[in-house]
């Protein structure tokens, strides 16, 4: 089953390689088992040592084997460091070529923001499909327009792979993003900001477990 909750660790170059692995560290004593590290600023170095980091966390544990920790951007980094895979937006990377850097079982996931591009992106190899933003969010620079709940229940028409909703989702509202057909919600804001990440996180899988009940 795709985890139902996915937490996007938007790292800036001034953050320490400890202050990030603590804060994984946190998620996945919430529950967390899929990671995205997003460090746009960071150089590649940078990155690789951010992710090789968050890596790190499965083989110094027995009981996060099942922990996914993807890269955001660049397959390279997600291949050396043995990373999970890899997640591009509709300006990187297309699918079928961070394919051949991510070969499977190693996971590409990609960002849609128009029902043409989830169309596009189910005809590929992708193994999960992004949407967003289904509500305002301010942890982008240039972000798409908003797209809504009724975007999410068509796009759940379209395709039977994974879908995961992001953008200004909280946990007031993730119940009925679940509802509307996400099999995940990408948070960022809403875990970082928490005064206890991990409570928050578990917060979050028990309302995936309400809505999942519901939906049936």
């Amino acid at each position: 089953m795709f985890p139902a909750l996915y937490a996007i660790i938007d790292a800036s170059p001034a953050d320490s390689l400890k202050s990030i692995l603590s804060f994984g560290e946190k998620l996945a004593g919430g529950g967390v088992r899929l990671m995205q590290l997003r460090a746009k600023r960071a150089t590649a170095r940078q990155q690789f040592d951010m992710s090789q980091a968050l890596v790190g966390l499965i083989g110094g544990s027995r009981t996060l084997r099942d922990l996914k920790i993807m890269v955001n951007d660049r397959p390279d980094i997600a291949a050396i460091t043995g990373a999970a895979g890899v997640h591009v937006g509709q300006e990187d990377l297309p699918v079928e070529e961070a394919r051949k850097v991510c070969a499977s079982p190693l996971w590409v996931g990609v960002s849609t923001h128009n029902l043409e591009q989830v169309r596009a992106a189910d005809h590929t190899s992708a193994d999960y499909v992004a949407l967003g933003p289904i509500f305002g969010t301010v942890t982008k620079e240039n972000p798409d327009p908003v797209v809504g709940l009724d975007f999410l229940r068509a796009a759940r028409k379209l395709t039977r792979k994974p879908l995961v909703a992001i953008g200004g989702i909280t946990v007031q509202s993730a119940g009925d993003v679940y509802r509307a057909g996400a099999d995940s919600v990408a948070v960022i804001s809403d875990l970082r900001d928490a005064a206890d990440p991990a409570r928050r996180a578990s917060e979050y899988l028990q309302i995936a477990r309400d809505a999942t009940a519901v939906r049936g």
